[in-house]
C-alpha cells in the first residue's frame, strides 16, 4: 500500500493560501505535509524525501526532471511587499556588495538577473540568515524574502520591491514559486488537486488572515491587502511570459545550466 503523499512548503504568509486545504480542509489527511523555508523545500523534493514541494521557481531547473502543477503559483504582476533589496544609503546604481536572504532561491537569482542584465554591474554576493542589521553591517544592501521582508522598520532605509523593479524592466509579472512533483510519481501526482486546494484557500482569506494577525505585526487590513492584491495564485499570460523570460535571462547569465521545457502534471 503506498504511503500518503509527502508536499513540502513554507509557511510564510504568501504560501497559506495554497496550503490551507492540505492542513485544515477537504484535502486533509490526503498528504503529509512538512514543513520548511523555500530553499529547504526544493533540497527536499531533489532528494526524494518528499514526492511533491512548494519550490522556489528557479529550482525547476535545477532539480532533473519533475513537473510543474499547471496555474497555480505564488506570483505577483505588481509589489510584491515581501520580496524586497534594502540599503541604508546607497543607491541602486552604487551598490556593490549585496547579502542574500539564505532561505531564497528564485529571489537571490532575480536579483542577479535585474543587475546584470538591466543595470549592467554586478555587486558582490554573500548568502547570510535574514536579519538585517547584521546583513547591512558589512554589505552594501541585503535580499529579505517572506515575512519577514515585510515587518522591517523601512525609516531611513531604501527599500527596492523586486516583483515592480521586474515589472519596469520587463513589462511582466512574476512567479516566485510552484509546486513541483517528482517523475516517478506523476500519476499519484494527478490526484492531488492543487487547484482546487488552491481555490479553497483563497475562499479563506479571511480565516488565514485571523490566524497571522498574532504571528506578523501588521495590521489586518495590510494582511488582506497583501494577499488580495499583492499576491497572485493562478498564472495569467504576464506571469507565464515573465517566468520564461526569467528562466532564459538566468540562462544568459549562467545562473543555471539550461533551460528546460515546462512541464506540467
Amino acid at each position: 500500500m503506498n504511503r500518503p503523499f509527502r508536499l513540502a512548503a513554507s509557511s510564510y504568509l504568501n504560501s497559506a493560501p495554497l496550503i490551507w486545504s492540505f492542513l485544515n480542509g477537504p484535502h486533509r489527511g490526503r498528504i503529509d505535509f512538512v514543513e520548511a523555508m523555500p530553499a529547504r523545500c526544493a533540497e527536499l523534493l531533489a532528494d526524494a524525501a518528499v514526492e511533491g514541494a512548494l519550490v522556489p521557481v528557479i529550482e525547476y531547473q535545477r532539480i532533473p526532471c519533475g513537473f510543474l502543477a499547471p496555474n497555480v503559483c505564488v506570483g505577483s504582476r505588481k509589489e510584491v511587499l515581501s520580496v524586497v533589496l534594502v540599503s541604508r544609503n546607497k543607491r541602486l546604481e552604487n551598490i556593490r556588495s549585496v547579502a542574500l536572504d539564505e532561505s531564497s532561491r528564485t529571489s537571490a537569482t532575480l536579483v542577479k538577473v535585474i543587475f546584470r542584465e538591466f543595470l549592467q554591474h554586478e555587486p558582490e554576493w554573500t548568502t547570510r540568515a535574514p536579519r538585517l542589521e547584521e546583513m547591512l553591517e558589512k554589505n552594501d544592501a541585503a535580499l529579505i524574502i517572506g515575512d519577514p521582508g515585510m515587518t522591517f522598520r523601512r525609516q531611513g532605509l531604501n527599500v527596492w520591491d523586486m516583483a515592480n523593479l521586474w515589472r519596469e524592466h520587463t513589462g511582466l509579472g512574476f512567479v516566485f514559486a510552484m509546486w513541483m512533483v517528482r517523475d516517478e510519481v506523476i500519476e499519484r501526482a494527478r490526484m492531488v488537486d492543487f487547484a482546487g486546494a488552491r481555490d479553497e484557500g483563497v475562499a479563506r482569506i479571511e480565516e488565514i488572515v485571523g490566524d497571522y494577525q498574532d504571528k506578523i505585526p501588521m495590521r489586518v487590513d495590510e494582511l488582506r491587502n497583501y494577499l488580495t492584491e499583492n499576491i497572485v495564485f493562478d498564472v495569467d499570460e504576464s506571469l507565464e511570459n515573465g517566468l520564461r523570460l526569467y528562466f532564459e535571462l538566468a540562462f544568459k547569465h549562467r545562473l543555471i545550466e539550461r533551460v528546460k521545457p515546462l512541464r506540467f502534471i
